[in-house]
């Protein structure tokens, strides 16, 4: 949304690498960094708008726009995307001197989060995943949610037809909940002419096409069980993006996880649940503040 993080904590650039990271960062205490999902016109304040004020008076705040989306640089490596991502998020805290952080990650954040606690253990303190992306991605067909996803700048290119029908219908449990004006910002930024081009977040093509799947798979990634991060794993029972089930696997194999399952509430809990979220959250994450 083009103006959600106005009032809302300060907005600027860094430089990562060879890309510019946008975030918006409010409050003060420990570092809690929120990463955002991959659906079209998605950014970090957009995602987490009913979050960030309440999170911010416990928490440093820090929410990027992740490679790809809103005001940070549209360049993903497709080969690796999730690490990649988390790449960036690594660097990101490296060039804002935070040595370690507490990291929440929706869908594609939930993965890019994850895969960071893996590649750099070091740097995050303690996960919380809301129906994170690659769990058991390539052992079962796409979910209806997900091939909405993917399909949005295919066909006949994006539309505001296309953007309400995938986030009131497969978003959130309620669809008649979400305003005109949420999938109105959504849309206009789904038309950036660079994404339109580019799109962060698509089928895996070519003649890698498989391993890159399998590396957007954790549950085919031997470091899984080996995460022992406190870990708490948030997922709609109504989620048609991301699986609910793969909660349970998570739970199962790595050490230190809790498991919540929120009734009546789909992919997008941190919005559509945002009491709920807000307290699982700081409840959590207060053990160590």
């Amino acid at each position: 949304m083009t103006s959600i993080d106005e009032g809302v904590g300060a907005g600027r650039t860094v430089r990562v690498g060879a890309r510019d990271i946008y975030f918006t960062e409010a409050g003060a205490g420990p570092a809690l960094v929120l990463l955002h999902g991959g659906g079209p016109g998605a950014s970090g304040m957009s995602n987490y708008m009913r979050n960030v004020e309440a999170l911010a008076r416990r928490f440093r705040v820090i929410v990027p726009d992740m490679p790809g989306y809103g005001r940070s640089s549209k360049s993903i490596d497709r080969t690796d995307p999730f690490g990649d991502l988390a790449g960036a998020v690594g660097g990101l805290l490296d060039e804002l001197g935070v040595a370690a952080a507490h990291v929440v990650g929706n869908s594609y954040g939930g993965a890019a989060a994850l895969r960071l606690a893996m590649d750099r253990p070091e740097t995050v303190n303690r996960l919380v995943l809301l129906g994170p992306g690659g769990v058991g991605t390539t052992r079962s067909l796409p979910t209806a949610g997900l091939n909405e996803l993917l399909n949005y700048y295919t066909g006949t290119g994006p539309s505001r037809e296309k953007i309400a029908r995938f986030v009131r219908g497969y978003l959130v449990h309620d669809g008649s909940a979400v305003p005109g004006e949420l999938i109105e910002a959504r849309y206009r930024a789904s038309l950036d002419p660079e994404v339109i081009a580019n799109p962060p977040l698509r089928r895996p093509s070519g003649p890698l096409a498989l391993r890159t799947l399998w590396r957007m798979d954790f549950t085919r990634d031997r470091r899984l069980g080996a995460v022992t991060h406190p870990t708490l794993v948030v997922w709609g029972a109504d989620d048609k993006v991301n699986r609910p089930a793969g909660g349970r696997v998570l739970a199962e194999t790595m050490p230190n996880c809790d498991l919540y399952l929120a009734a009546r509430t789909g992919h997008w809990v941190q919005w559509e649940r945002a009491e709920l979220f807000n307290d699982l959250v700081a409840g959590f994450l207060g053990a160590d503040s």
